[in-house]
C-alpha cells in the first residue's frame, strides 16, 4: 500500500546519507521533498504541516547535527514521528469488564463492515472467546444473508433477524440471547449509506443508548484516502467512536487515510484488512507500519504469520526428513501450501528488511502468485510414486504431467529443476562444520550455525 511513499522517502534519505555533514539548509531541502511525498500520498494537509515541522525541529538539533551519522539520525527522527503520527502504540480491543462485551461496527456502505464483522469474530474465536454475530442492517436484505453465510463458514452463531425488524430491537434481543447462551462477545453489523445522513446517525445513536457498547469501530475503505478521514471525523463527533478499522490495505491506495486518521479524529487504528479471505485481518501496530513505510521491513509480523500457519509436528517431521535426505515433492508441495496460507507474496516480501532496495534493481524478480498455483497443479498431476521419487519422471511422464496440469513440459521441467536445486542446498547445509574448542567439527546433519 505504501510502496510509492516508501520509494519517495528512500530517494530523500539517499541524498541525506550522501552528505558528509548535514546543515540546516540541506535538512530543510529534504523536508520539502518529504512534504511533497506525503501530500502525494493523500495525507491531510494540516497533518503534513505539523509532521514536517516536528521532524525539522528535532533534525536541526545539536545532537543530530553533531552525531557521527547525521543522515541515519534524521531517519531515526522521521521513524519516531511516523510512529507518533500512526498512534504511538498498539491499541487492543476492550474485552474486559461486563460480559458479554458488545462491539458495534459502523461506516458507509461498501466499506467492508459485514466481512470485517466475520473476520473479527473468527479472530476472537481463535483466541478462545465465544462471539455471536448480529445482522442489524435491515435495509439491504443481502447483508443479513451474507452474515449468515459467513457465520456458517467460520463456525460462529448469527442472531436471527429480518428486514421487517427494528435495528434497535434486534440489538436488544441479541444481547439477551447472547447472555443466555454464554456468548461473551456480541458483534453488531449496522447499516451503511452512500454518504453520511441524519437518519443513519440517529439509528446508530439509538443503538448505542439501548445497548451498552464496549467498542464502536468505524470501518473505512482505505482506498478513499482523505474522504475516509473526513467521514471518520463526522462519525466520531456524532457517535464517539473508539477506534478505526481500515479495509483494503492490500490494494494500491496511497496511504493517506492511515497516516491522517489518528491525528484528525484522535482515535486509534485498531485493525487493518489486508485481503478478502476471512483470516486477512491484522492488529494494527504503529511501530511496525512506520518501519514498513521507511523500507525497514517488519520481521515481527512475518514471524507471527509463519507461526500461525506452521504445524510444529509437521516441522519436526520435515526436519528429520531433511536430515535423512528424504525431502520429497510431496513435502515441497506442503511447503508451498504453507507459504500461500501466510498471505499475499508481495506483502510478505515487503516485511523483509532491505527488500525495497532489491526491488529497485532493473532485473529484480517480482513475486508471482500464479507460479505457485502452477507448481501446485503440476505436483498434483503426478502419481504418488513420482512425488516420492522424482528420478522416475522421464520424458513421457513429463508430457503426461504437463497435460494433466494444463501447463507445458518446460514448466514441468522448471518445477523439477527448482526442487532438485533445493535438494542440493539442503545437502550443503547438512555438510556444514563449526569451530569449537579450537578444532573444526562437523555439525549434526540438518543443523548449521
Amino acid at each position: 500500500m505504501f510502496e510509492n511513499l516508501t520509494d519517495r522517502l528512500e530517494d530523500v534519505f539517499k541524498k541525506l546519507r550522501g552528505h558528509g555533514t548535514l546543515t540546516e539548509e540541506n535538512i530543510q531541502e529534504a523536508m520539502r521533498e518529504v512534504r511533497v511525498a506525503l501530500l502525494e500520498a493523500d495525507v491531510n494537509f494540516s497533518v503534513v504541516k505539523d509532521f514536517v515541522a516536528a521532524v525539522t525541529e528535532k533534525a536541526v538539533g545539536k545532537e543530530v547535527l553533531s552525531s557521527l551519522s547525521p543522515g541515519q539520525q534524521v531517519i531515526k527522527v522521521v521513524h519516531e514521528e511516523l510512529v507518533e503520527l500512526l498512534g504511538s502504540q498498539t491499541e487492543p480491543l476492550r474485552l474486559d469488564g461486563k460480559q458479554p462485551v458488545t462491539i458495534m461496527l459502523a461506516g458507509l456502505q461498501g466499506s467492508g463492515k459485514t466481512t470485517t464483522a466475520a473476520k473479527l469474530a473468527r479472530q476472537l474465536k481463535e483466541k478462545g472467546r465465544s462471539p455471536i454475530l448480529v445482522p442489524a442492517d435491515v435495509y439491504r436484505p443481502a447483508a443479513i444473508d451474507q452474515l449468515h453465510v459467513l457465520g456458517e463458514q467460520i463456525g460462529v452463531p448469527v442472531f436471527g433477524s429480518s428486514t421487517e425488524d427494528n435495528p434497535v430491537d434486534i440489538c436488544r434481543r441479541a444481547l439477551v440471547q447472547a447472555t443466555s447462551n454464554n456468548n461473551d462477545t456480541v458483534i453488531i453489523d449496522t447499516a451503511g449509506r452512500l454518504h453520511v445522513d441524519e437518519d443513519l446517525m440517529t439509528e446508530l445513536q439509538d443503538i448505542s443508548k439501548a445497548v451498552e457498547l464496549s467498542e464502536v469501530l468505524f470501518v473505512a475503505d482505505s482506498m478513499t484516502g482523505q474522504d475516509a478521514v473526513t467521514v471518520a471525523d463526522k462519525f466520531n463527533s456524532d457517535l464517539e467512536i473508539t477506534g478505526v478499522v481500515l479495509t483494503k490495505m492490500e490494494g494500491d491506495a496511497r496511504g493517506g487515510a492511515a497516516l491522517s486518521v489518528k491525528k484528525i479524529t484522535g482515535k486509534p487504528i485498531k485493525y487493518v484488512g489486508v485481503g478478502e479471505a476471512l483470516d486477512a485481518l491484522e492488529i494494527f501496530h504503529p511501530d511496525r507500519t512506520a518501519s514498513r513505510i521507511l523500507g525497514m521491513g517488519d520481521v515481527l509480523s512475518l514471524i507471527e504469520k509463519a507461526e500461525a500457519v506452521v504445524d510444529e509436528k509437521k516441522a519436526r517431521k520435515l526436519a528429520k526428513k531433511i536430515q535423512k535426505n528424504a525431502f520429497t515433492l510431496e513435502d515441497f508441495l506442503d511447503q508451498i501450501q504453507q507459504i500461500k496460507k501466510m498471505g499475499n507474496l508481495e506483502q510478505l516480501m515487503g516485511m523483509i528488511p532491505g527488500i525495497n532496495k532489491l526491488k529497485q534493481l532493473k532485473d529484480a524478480p517480482k513475486p508471482d502468485e500464479s507460479e505457485l498455483v502452477k507448481t501446485e497443479a503440476i505436483i498434483h498431476s503426478m502419481t504418488k510414486k513420482e512425488r516420492k521419487n522424482h528420478r522416475i519422471i522421464n520424458a513421457s511422464r513429463r508430457i503426461r504431467i504437463a497435460k494433466g496440469s494444463g501447463t507445458s513440459v518446460n514448466e514441468v521441467n522448471r518445477v523439477l529443476k527448482s526442487y532438485t536445486m533445493m535438494l542440493k542446498m539442503m545437502k550443503k547445509f547438512r555438510g556444514k562444520s563449526v569451530v569449537r574448542g579450537g578444532k573444526r567439527r562437523k555439525l549434526p546433519k540438518g543443523l548449521s550455525r
